[in-house]
């Protein structure tokens, strides 16, 4: 592959060839053509790596490692994005990445594109300037947005059967509330869906003992799991919590008593759950109601804290290094793709920040991806020198 014109210490530039890549979910558009042509002049060596199932669309990965020995320090991240939404609603073409006011406006500015950028600006400085005694790899996928089936889970498999080994990762989600360095995220709630469904009989309304109306047997059992205290939280996690998200009957008559009924409810649960020691709470609170049921729970990541160390005390005093402050290390928000990591080493997320991502007009200051670039340099000089 010839490589690319952008500028690898650039991450403005960077930023804006892979906003240009329109790679909505599970669609690279070019976006992987653009990092590996940046990528293999700096040295490094490239795998792109094409995953598919059976009922699932082909997503194309990177895996990129610069260096043989280790430690190897990880940045994981995704290029693609999510939908533009109302196209009419942007001021400007959401993959035109124009920069105004010094914004720079498009999908995956902030979620993630931008950050993936600023790594790659940060290695290629301190590769230029003082190569490590150690390996700086990449993982990039694009499959984050979507069912996250053929993406970071099969690239890190396949890693493992390769004997490729990541020491320490930081994923690149925009973990900032309102402004950059003021949270760093060690950890991740999990996340299990579940449906109830109850049958009963249909009938006429004026006949209800004729029938068998499931409507107040599922009342019954969603205020069951509506009055569940599951914890108060503990030193690293905000308490679990359950969302009870859909009710239906599929009736659309006055008259008829349905046949069924079913519930969907989600539940982001800390690290004194497992998705199977949860499953048996909500199994023995629904029994404990005396309603027939039927129950079936989707897992789509289990919990998981990185205690504090030395990943967070490097990004912190690197953040304070090039901002000043010391960040919050939260367990807050949704899921990511660490939850896959945390398996292979220890994680933390650090990037943009999170106010416009997935919204209309979806930016980011200019300023931002430069003391980000510098941030991230900080915390790869901090971590390969062996003082710190």
């Amino acid at each position: 592959m010839p490589a690319s014109t952008t500028p690898a210490h650039d991450p403005v530039a960077l930023t804006r060839a892979l906003i240009r890549c329109p790679s909505v979910t599970p669609v690279d558009a070019g976006a992987l053509d653009v990092l590996q042509g940046v990528l293999e002049p700096m040295g490094f060596r490239c795998h792109r790596l094409t995953f598919e199932e059976a009922g699932t669309e082909p997503v194309e990965n990177l895996y990129a490692r610069w260096g043989e020995a280790q430690p190897n320090f990880c940045f994981a991240g995704h290029t693609d994005v999510v939908p533009v939404g109302n196209r009419d609603g942007w001021s400007r073409d959401p993959f035109a990445a124009e920069v105004v006011e010094d914004r720079l406006f498009g999908r995956g500015a902030v979620d993630m594109k931008g950050a993936i950028a600023c790594f790659v600006a940060a290695a290629a400085g301190l590769l230029e300037k003082a190569p490590p005694k150690g390996s700086i790899s990449l993982l990039i996928t694009g499959d984050e947005e979507g069912p996250s089936i053929n993406g970071t889970r099969k690239v890190l498999a396949w890693m493992a059967e390769q004997g490729e080994v990541i020491d320490h990762c930081i994923v690149g989600e925009p973990t900032n509330p309102a402004t950059l360095g003021e949270m760093v995220k060690i950890g991740r709630r999990g996340s299990l869906n579940a449906r109830i469904t109850v049958e009963g009989v249909q009938g006429h309304v004026a006949y209800p003992h004729l029938a068998d109306n499931p409507v107040p047997r599922l009342v019954r059992l969603l205020a069951a799991l509506d009055g569940l205290v599951l914890d108060e939280g503990n030193a690293h996690f905000q308490p679990s919590n359950l969302e009870i998200t859909s009710v239906d009957v599929g009736n659309t008559a006055t008259n008829v008593i349905p046949a069924r009924a079913t519930a969907a409810f989600n539940v982001r649960f800390n690290d004194m759950h497992s998705s199977e020691s949860l499953t048996a709470l909500l199994r023995k609170t629904l029994d404990g109601t005396g309603e027939p049921y039927a129950l079936s729970v989707q897992v789509s990541g289990e919990s998981f804290l990185t205690p504090p160390g030395r990943l967070s005390d490097i990004l912190g005093a690197a953040i304070g290094e090039v901002i000043g402050g010391t960040p919050e290390l939260s367990t807050t928000g949704g899921t990511s793709d660490a939850r896959f990591i945390k398996d292979f080493a220890p994680v933390a997320e650090f990037g943009l920040v999170s106010q416009t991502m997935h919204k209309i007009d979806e930016c980011v200051p200019v300023a931002d991806l430069t003391k980000l670039t510098a941030i991230y340099r900080a915390v790869l000089e901090r971590y390969f020198d062996p003082q710190c």
